[in-house]
């Protein structure tokens, strides 16, 4: 099978050469759907027992401090474990990984998703997104490569990154628009879209597969803004801005909260001691600041009114402190969930400090902000941001608010850290 990733493959007819990656492209991309909804379940399934049938059973109130640190606790001491003791320590350091990456050692991938699911399942603030891809990417070389030993390892690569993305998000647009970006400057033939091709088959694939099996949505339940004005332009470039700066503060504790742990040397050290503090900051923020934070936003938006600034304030911080603490001392899981929450209560503090301010305009605002600073996912950022606001007129606003809180952040310390334990930037 020939691919575009093939410098030396004589000159062929785009068709003939992008007509055979189709059967590979919906392979990977419905696989890496079923991947991450089997995980996703299994997560939940654990979750009801942690968190309403052991608790009934126990007479315990679910959401009490001591059942929080109590859970969050052994949580830690699981993951650790397996950290521990699994084959490939459930994959390296997640301060250090991206959203993708070259493939991981796949006997690494059981020890990798069965971390992620205790954390999802225990309440730890991570999402699923980089174990999911990172799991995917690793099975997808590994079987690909098999299967096909003349294409190239990044071409499965991308597959696994769109199908995953696609899941994730339950559309293909996400994944389109992060491989644009990284496609910007790096070689290869054909036309961007001749590029494309292949990936977008099997994110289409992925969200396809998840919107038959599942029920994705990012959608907030925002009051909808039809006639953006002056006002909320300006709000937004504001609101974007702050939230940035927001997001950078985290960004600049994260590498010395991660030396701080790596003094404890041992995962069934790190991890304890993490899940403690994790159960601390639950106890103090209360139900919503636990888990990877997608059902507790959507909460968290439904009760605009109802939290005055100061708590909204709370939630923000230890929501914030919660991802970095889950981040530094080893637990398995993605920035970008935990982050839309931390947006979204940054964002209606601005809206209950300035009520002038429209609900939307705050909240999507604010998520683009803080998702700028945290990911340095221009695109994606603004494309969560955009589906929060649930509003095509907002669309403009978003963009242009990108613009200042981009400047704020480009060149500055990033939520992922080098080998060495460093910063990037």
């Amino acid at each position: 099978m020939s691919t575009d990733h093939d410098a030396t493959a004589p000159a062929e007819s785009p068709v003939r050469v992008l007509l055979p990656q189709v059967l590979p492209a919906l392979v990977v991309g419905v696989g890496s759907a079923l991947l991450f909804l089997g995980v996703s379940k299994l997560a939940e399934e654990l979750q009801s027992v942690l968190w309403e049938t052991l608790p009934d059973a126990l007479d315990i109130g679910p959401y009490s401090s001591l059942w929080v640190i109590a859970v969050l606790t052994t949580t830690g001491v699981a993951v650790g474990l397996v950290i521990w003791k699994a084959p490939g320590h459930a994959g390296p350091d997640p301060a250090s990984e991206g959203l993708g990456g070259p493939p991981m050692a796949p006997g690494a991938v059981p020890g990798l998703l069965i971390a992620s699911m205790l954390a999802l399942a225990g309440g730890v603030s991570l999402g699923p997104e980089q174990p999911t891809i990172a799991s995917a990417i690793a099975l997808a070389a590994w079987l690909g490569l098999r299967a096909a030993p003349g294409v190239p390892g990044a071409f499965w690569v991308s597959l696994a990154i769109a199908g995953t993305f696609g899941a994730l998000f339950g559309t293909p647009v996400a994944a389109a628009l992060v491989l644009s970006e990284a496609l910007v400057g790096r070689p290869g033939q054909g036309s961007l879209w001749d590029r494309l091709f292949a990936p977008l088959v099997a994110a289409g694939a992925g969200a396809m597969t998840t919107q038959l099996l599942s029920d994705p949505s990012f959608a907030m339940g925002l009051p909808p803004l039809t006639d953006p004005g002056w006002e909320d332009l300006l709000a937004a470039l504001v609101v974007a801005a702050l939230g940035a700066l927001f997001g950078l503060l985290g960004c600049w504790a994260f590498p010395h909260l991660h030396r701080a742990f790596g003094r404890l040397r041992h995962p069934m050290v790190m991890l304890p001691v993490g899940g403690l503090v994790l159960g601390l900051l639950g106890a103090l923020g209360g139900q919503l600041t636990l888990f990877k934070g997608l059902h507790e936003t959507k909460e968290l938006v439904a009760s605009i009114g109802e939290y005055s600034s100061g708590e909204l304030a709370k939630l923000a911080v230890v929501k914030l402190a919660a991802l970095l603490v889950a981040a530094a001392c080893g637990f398995r899981g993605g920035r970008v969930f935990p982050a839309v929450f931390i947006g979204a209560a940054f964002g209606l503090v601005a809206q209950a400090l300035v009520p002038e301010i429209h609900p939307a305009v705050a909240v999507s605002s604010a998520v683009l902000g803080v998702l700028l600073a945290t990911t340095r996912q221009g695109w994606v950022s603004l494309f969560i941001a955009a589906v929060i606001a649930s509003s095509p007129a907002m669309l403009s606003l978003l963009c242009l608010a990108t613009l200042p809180a981009w400047l704020i952040v480009t060149g500055r310390p990033q939520l992922e850290l080098d080998h060495q334990g460093r910063a990037l930037r």
